[in-house]
Parts: C-alpha cells; structure tokens; sequence
C-alpha cells in the first residue's frame, strides 16, 4: 500500500466541491487515513511549496494558499500516487482531459482545485509536514477485499 497527501485548495473549497472530488476518490477504491481542516500557517505553506521559491508565481501560490481554509488529507491504495495524480489530470484545467477532476471542474492552472504528491519520497515529507503519526489510522474497510486482490 502507498500513501498520497492531497490538499482541497481554496478554490475547491470555496466552489464547494470538496465532497464531490472526494468521493471519486473513494469510488476508485482509496482509502482515507487522515483527514483535516485548517487555515495554513504561511511558514507552513512556504515549507511546502519551497522547491518552487525561485519560480515568478511563489509568493502568489502561497498568498492564495493561505486566503481560506483547505482540507489536508492522506489517501492510502495500491500506486496510489499514480492513481490520484492520473485521476487529478494536467495542472491547468484547459489541458486536463475530459473525465479527470482538473477536466470537469477547472479551467485555470493556478486554480486547480486539489494538490497532490508527485513521488513517494515528496509524499512521505509532505505528510509528515501536515500530519502527525498518531493523527493517520489504520484500519480495513469492508469493502477492501473486492477492490485489491
């Protein structure tokens, strides 16, 4: 099993669209191991998006990162990073593929509804920036045995 940290960013939050993202994911078979709302520290969402802080769009990312409350939440299946991430389509909207979360809900680049870790080593530090172990649970669903072999 893999686990992915995906954010719902203020714009799905604010569009309302939290619950209708969160349930494809659902529908797709992964599990929830951890689930939060809040209204991100600066420092913290700097930490975050770090590898980009020489890039034009730094500082407006993590301006827009901080104006509303997100849902941080840690997703747990088989390729899970490649599961979300197929599911979540191209960054911007226009580009993203009919069917894909980015494709039905978005049509802008930096409003793109949901983050997501692009490797397992980015996962497991970005987790472990929003989560503290004790707040991930473990547990089997009973469903879980027709959805992994």
């Amino acid at each position: 099993m893999q686990r992915t940290l995906i954010i719902f960013k203020p714009d799905a939050m604010n569009r309302m669209l939290v619950g209708r993202i969160l349930t494809r994911f659902e529908d797709k078979g992964l599990r929830l191991v951890g689930m939060k709302l809040q209204k991100s520290a600066r420092s913290q969402v700097e930490k975050h998006y770090e590898v980009h802080k020489e890039r034009p769009f730094y500082n407006d990312l993590c301006d827009f990162m901080t104006s509303a409350p997100v849902i941080v939440a840690v997703l747990e299946g088989p390729q899970a990073i490649q599961v979300v991430r197929s599911m979540l389509g191209a960054t911007n909207g226009v580009e993203a593929a009919a069917g894909t979360i980015r494709g039905d809900f978005g049509l802008d680049k930096q409003y793109n509804l949901v983050h997501a870790s692009d490797g397992e080593d980015t996962a497991r530090a970005e987790i472990d920036l929003f989560f503290k172990p004790e707040e991930l649970v473990e547990y089997t669903r009973a469903p879980d045995s027709w959805i992994v072999s």
